[in-house]
């Protein structure tokens, strides 16, 4: 629903601004919406980044872009990439893996797809997202964060041997399979040549041949974690067919009839597409063509390599349908070039069908590979422990698994990172996923103050610390907890989670020392039955363009239904009138704190403005008038202060502190958001003190995903 009022805002009020501008005695052309796209979902603009930034007259549709980016409303993504996600056929049930994710535009997209219905808080199904590179997850830990999921974990492993995991079925370990897969493989990026000067310079038929092998054993490690019926698509931004064609037709070749490639013809109508192709041939660097593998000189086949080459037989090229592959080419829809092929699998491959007397008592893992007892009649497969591990190496990885100190931990819910040492060397170190114990003390003064249902999943909250006093509580899925309580020695799990309640310095004097966090208020807005106001429009509008309005402000409703509030932690909701067409048509939850003559909203400064800008309140001025109130003398701060006589505001002044702090070291304060309490304050500056002695502090601060990251930003 706010989509659609994205949309619309877009469409009634800053398209109709660039009609008929000029910049630079040029007239800008109006972005157009993406044909193939559903739902008018996707629009091209051709405006140039430079342009963007230094128009005056454009300066508004800039600032609107980098505020509903921020806030995860929009996406800025290259056209072609949007295609894998939406040929995928995502339904909010299934458990999609997506191999290799940095830096996230296509996740994002998965993620949107698992919530297509608002109303329901945990999904069903949930997205793995997976990269090789550590530095890169961080990336998508914060595309991720922007679209507050509880169905998102982000993993680091290399793509081509992601280990196999288990879940808990019925009190049964079974290896999950996955119901679909992005497998978007690292390519040599021909295809992006328009816009990637660095191509020109660098290309070479060196490059296509050097990443072949790694395609295809990632694209391998991904057929294999299919399930049956399950769908996978492969995909490059290179039109190079020995990173394409040569790839799907080795995989399908050594499938033995297991994988058909789908038939996607009419899926997006108003894509232009180009077939795949059947014949190619092979060149080496230095300009040398082959046809086939036999005319390869010896001393070359380590470079070029039997699976590079079209299949000669006719009848098993016809069965293969390489056809049905697309290819995008970039002249015929102004866009990139792109490759995306659709794998369907029938049956499980070849190499994993084995002999039922073969499981009878297999370790449940060996390293990163795993042995699972699994029935082959139920369809089940099972991956092959990795040929060189040593005996006795396996050995001592059973007496690690049956060391007593992981089953405690797992009893306590523990999910530490995995103990193996060499993870250390590389990478940075996580804090812990320890979930709550059914009896902490903790929940239960959280339980009776916000009123939650029974049916609340107390068991999917966690914390990111096993001592001391917990500080966030977050929350995940029911799926995504069973996934990470049984794999967490063999699993790197840089982030999961959303963060749903933050401890308050004052919080314990009203009742609850934990206060709602704006991330996860639409996962638990339906559990909650107290503290809950509905509000009008013209509230919403106080709320959000002032900083601490008293009660007086609001409607006389509203004022009642305060009046016999205790102090603390509340909802404000604000539900569309279906009669009043003009006004917002998208039901909006906000966190609020209500002291004992003001009522405040605890909103970051971009939600703030995407929600204003969805009111039609010209946000453009409200930003002026928030630089003015900014610049308020020490003494009218210090009235206000003691006019409202609430222990809640003195996180103002910590605020403004902060603010001055990250200005002055040279940080943008636009992105810290207004909803820091002031003990959250003292967290952050002790956290940074903390970091300053931590090498790896940059990345490791943001993983640690407390607050601090909004200092960070």
């Amino acid at each position: 629903s706010h989509a659609k009022e994205i949309l619309h805002c877009l469409k009634e009020k800053y398209f109709k601004e660039l009609q008929n501008l000029e910049v630079d005695g040029q007239k800008v052309e109006m972005p157009q919406s993406l044909s193939w796209y559903p739902e008018e979902l996707a629009w091209h603009t051709n405006l140039s980044r430079k342009i963007l930034r230094k128009s005056p007259q454009l300066e508004r549709f800039h600032q609107f872009l980098v505020s509903e980016t921020e806030c995860g409303n929009i996406s800025r993504q290259e056209a072609v990439s949007m295609i894998p996600p939406l040929l995928l056929n995502v339904d909010p049930h299934h458990k999609i893996l997506d191999m290799c994710a940095a830096p996230g535009s296509k996740t994002a997209q998965l993620i949107e797809m698992l919530h297509a219905d608002m109303n329901v808080p945990f999904p069903k199904g949930f997205v793995i997202a997976n990269d090789v590179d550590n530095k890169r997850c961080y990336l998508l830990v914060h595309q991720a964060k922007r679209l507050n999921s509880p169905c998102i974990m982000v993993v680091n492993h290399d793509a081509s041997s992601i280990p196999n995991l288990q879940i808990d079925v019925d009190g049964r370990k079974e290896v999950l399979f996955y119901d679909r897969i992005l497998c978007d493989v690292p390519c040599s990026g021909d295809g992006t040549m328009r816009k990637n000067i660095d191509v020109w310079k660098k290309w070479t038929t060196q490059n296509s041949l050097q990443l072949h092998g790694l395609q295809l054993r990632i694209a391998t490690r991904g057929v294999e974690q299919l399930a049956e019926g399950g769908r996978m698509v492969y995909s490059t931004c290179s039109l190079n067919p020995i990173e394409n064609e040569a790839v799907i037709a080795s995989l399908l070749e050594k499938s033995q009839g297991a994988l058909e490639l789908a038939d996607v013809s009419s899926e997006l109508p108003g894509l232009k597409r180009m077939p795949g192709i059947t014949k190619w041939k092979v060149m080496l660097k230095d300009g040398q063509w082959f046809e086939e593998w036999k005319d390869v000189p010896s001393n070359r086949q380590t470079q070029i390599r039997p699976t590079m080459f079209p299949v000669k037989d006719e009848e098993k090229l016809k069965a293969m349908n390489l056809e049905r592959c697309l290819r995008i080419l970039p002249h015929h829809q102004n866009t990139g070039g792109f490759f995306v092929a659709v794998l369907i699998k029938k049956s499980p491959m070849p190499w994993n069908k084995r002999q039922p007397k073969v499981h009878q008592k297999l370790p449940q893992r060996t390293g990163d590979t795993e042995v699972t007892t699994a029935d082959s009649g139920n369809g089940s497969e099972c991956i092959p422990e990795e040929p060189t591990l040593a005996v006795n190496e396996e050995s001592k990885k059973m007496q690690e698994l049956q060391n007593s100190d992981t089953e405690q931990s797992k009893k306590e819910g523990v999910c530490g990172p995995p103990p193996s040492k060499k993870m250390k060397l590389f990478g940075f170190k996580e804090d812990p996923f320890v979930f709550l114990p059914e009896d902490d003390p903790l929940f239960l003064p959280i339980q009776k103050f916000y009123a939650l249902d029974p049916s609340f999943p107390k068991m999917n909250l966690l914390t990111r610390t096993q001592e001391g006093k917990k500080r966030q509580l977050y929350m995940v899925s029911k799926e995504l907890r069973n996934v990470l309580l049984n794999n967490s020695e063999k699993m790197k799990v840089i982030n999961t989670g959303i963060k749903v309640w933050s401890r308050n310095s004052d919080g314990e004097q009203f009742g609850c020392a934990f206060r709602l966090a704006q991330e996860g208020i639409y996962t638990l807005y339906p559990f909650i039955h107290a503290r809950i106001i509905n509000v009008c429009i013209e509230d919403v509008k106080i709320l959000l363009t002032q900083e601490n309005p008293f009660l007086s402000k609001f409607s006389s409703e509203t004022q009642k239904k305060v009046k016999d509030m205790a102090m603390g932690s509340i909802v404000l909701k604000y539900d569309p009138d279906p009669e009043k067409p003009d006004d917002l048509q998208c039901p909006i939850v906000l966190c609020g704190w209500q002291g004992k003559t003001s009522l405040r909203a605890f909103v970051p400064k971009n939600e703030r403005l995407h929600y204003l800008r969805m009111m039609g309140v010209e946000v453009f001025k409200a930003k002026r008038k928030e630089e003015e109130s900014e610049s308020k003398t020490e003494e009218e701060v210090q009235q206000s202060l003691a006019q409202t006589e609430e222990g809640m505001d003195m996180e103002d002044k910590e605020h403004n502190l902060v603010t001055k702090m990250e200005a002055e070291i040279g940080e943008e304060p636009s992105h810290s958001p207004v909803e820091s309490t002031a003990m959250e304050v003292e967290n952050k500056i002790e956290d940074l003190d903390q970091s300053s002695k931590n090498t790896n502090s940059h990345v490791s601060q943001e993983s640690k995903d407390t607050d601090t990251s909004n200092v960070k930003d």
